[in-house]
């Protein structure tokens, strides 16, 4: 297990809880029927979730397990009342339009495409879950439950679960990445533990803020998708973009060995920078006229030169593409893509954080361009194409923001708050730079090989070093 700031990080299979009673929820059987039966929508897919799930059918085709999981978990004082979180577990449901829809796939075609239909239940009313009681189950039982979340091709690919100890219990719930993103951390931890709090003290039910629509997320994007060619400003950026980096995507800059079928994924979580390192850090990077994000892309550029001797550097970074306060309050998945370009000026830290800044703000349009979008608008002669295993991808992630501050909160209040990987095959080198409130640390998924450790462990020893020099103004952190 490794730590982020207070919140646990770790794999799904290093979890061992105590022997406790488990109670889950699932579907009603009448819930189930409705759902299956519920009519074609025209709303289309995200083209998030249409790459999710077409990447699914792939990875089944070649016997692999996709990582698709996102898993939360937290601890709440007292015995469950079932009855009120019954309650709350079906309100979240019904009150999150994402989860009123399940897709039939197609097959894949040679070009990795397939035809999805989305079918959606008009009354989110006939979404009920009810509770089972399990007694106790040992913690490889535990982990089988949660690791067999249906997947992404059926309905019900969530799962709530509680774990009854003595004077508290241990609230889990895993969703397949088809319906959330990061935010959703936050965003549930805030309804559920709000809204038990009020209904175990016997209150009423807490008014909750207003939920957007994904399914209007959806349509706007593909009305926005639909307007754009090849000229397109934001397509142009894309396709110079690909284009330098050998048609598609960047890759990592160490090697990650053989990514056999089967081939797991391991966790490593490492600190950066102290409290006192951190705001030394945002010291330098607002002098040098960027933000903490600017420094954390120029700290990867730096690393990413210290290891190839290569003076321009790129990456792709996530974006959430929510507008406006009832998006940030639904459930979903919002986020996009931005190339990251960053000339690197290596006796620099200043010179180069300006850059990124520059890169990563002029870019936040970029990331309503989906790049399945840019394949289709490229020009033959682009040669451009999908990575072949994905790509590798740095996040930063500042978590002492709402939502997720409250989950952050929580463990700063004794209730052990976890964030669990289910440890299944990686799309490449993946990595999130944390921000927290006493400590930045980055959280790398790799490949479970000896190869692709030997690279991380270098790459962060590295990374580390650099962060380090940025915060002490010393050598290539010099603000210039």
């Amino acid at each position: 297990m490794v730590a982020l700031g207070n919140i646990a990080v770790e794999t799904i299979h290093a979890w061992e809880p105590p022997p406790g009673s488990v109670v889950t929820w699932a579907p009603s059987p009448a819930s189930l029927a409705k759902v299956r039966a519920a009519p074609i929508s025209a709303v289309p897919p995200s083209y998030m979730q249409a790459q999710h799930l077409r990447g699914f059918k792939k990875h089944a085709a070649h016997g692999l397990h996709m990582s698709r999981l996102c898993i939360a978990a937290w601890d709440i004082p007292g015995r469950c009342d079932v009855r009120a979180m019954s309650y709350i577990v079906t309100a979240h449901l019904r009150r999150h339009d994402t989860y009123h829809s399940w897709f039939e796939c197609g097959d894949l075609d040679d070009d990795g495409g397939a035809e999805i239909t989305r079918h959606t239940v008009n009354r989110p009313a006939d979404i009920t879950l009810v509770p089972t009681k399990h007694g106790e189950m040992s913690p490889q039982q535990w982990r089988e439950f949660l690791l067999s979340t249906p997947s992404p091709l059926q309905w019900d690919c969530f799962r709530f679960a509680i774990i009854q100890y003595a004077d508290h219990f241990t609230f889990c719930v895993s969703v397949d990445h088809l319906h959330v993103d990061a935010m959703f951390m936050g965003s549930i931890f805030a309804e559920v533990h709000m809204m038990y709090e009020a209904l175990a003290k016997g209150a009423a039910p807490v008014a909750l803020p207003d939920a957007g629509s994904y399914a209007a997320f959806c349509v706007r994007q593909q009305i926005y998708t639909s307007s754009l060619t090849a000229e397109s400003p934001p397509v142009r950026a894309w396709l110079d973009f690909a284009s330098v980096n050998q048609g598609t995507m960047p890759s990592f800059p160490l090697p990650t060995g053989d990514l056999k079928p089967g081939c797991a994924g391991a966790l490593m979580t490492v600190p950066l920078l102290d409290e006192q390192q951190m705001n030394r850090f945002e010291d330098a990077c607002v002098s040098a006229g960027a933000r903490f994000s600017g420094g954390v892309f120029a700290c990867a550029a730096l690393t990413h030169y210290e290891l190839t001797g290569e003076d321009t550097y790129y990456a792709i970074t996530p974006h959430d593409t929510r507008t406006g306060p009832a998006e940030y309050m639904t459930t979903g998945w919002f986020t996009g893509m931005i190339p990251i370009t960053v000339p690197v000026s290596p006796a620099y830290f200043g010179a180069t954080a300006r850059a990124a800044q520059v890169s990563f703000d002029s870019g936040a349009e970029l990331a309503l361009v989906p790049f399945d979008t840019v394949l289709r608008l490229a020009p033959d002669e682009l040669g451009l194409h999908r990575p072949n295993i994905g790509f590798p991808m740095l996040s930063f992630l500042d978590a002492g923001l709402p939502p997720l501050s409250a989950m952050i909160d929580s463990a700063l209040l004794g209730l052990n708050a976890k964030v669990y990987g289910d440890g299944d095959y990686p799309a490449q080198v993946c990595m999130w730079v944390n921000r927290m409130k006493t400590e930045t640390s980055v959280t790398i998924f790799y490949p479970d090989n000896p190869v692709a450790h030997e690279s991380v462990t270098e790459y962060v020893s590295v990374l580390k070093s650099v962060y380090a020099r940025a915060a002490a103004g010393s050598a290539l952190g010099s603000v210039a």
